[in-house]
């Protein structure tokens, strides 16, 4: 379940309030009696992708570069 808090506690709590989310508690900041924002740890970013990275670390056999038999083609094509 979520604690609730307002935003004046929130603004002279934050640390706590954030030591508290990165815990995996929900905190709900609210104005008033609305709630406003959850306060959610930030996932961490995977890094990019680098087009090329596998190069050289995947062997495919010659055969895979030849033509397809007849038979291999139809079955390929739901035929």
């Amino acid at each position: 379940m979520a604690t609730t808090v307002k935003m004046h506690e929130a603004k002279t709590h934050l640390s706590s309030l954030v030591a508290r989310a990165m815990g995996g508690e929900e905190i709900v900041i609210a104005r008033g009696d609305k709630a406003q924002v959850r306060l959610v740890p930030v996932e961490e970013r995977k890094p990019d992708r680098v087009p090329g990275a596998l190069a050289g670390r995947i062997s495919v056999p010659d055969s895979f570069f030849e033509p397809m038999s007849e038979e291999d083609l139809l079955l390929w094509e739901g035929g």
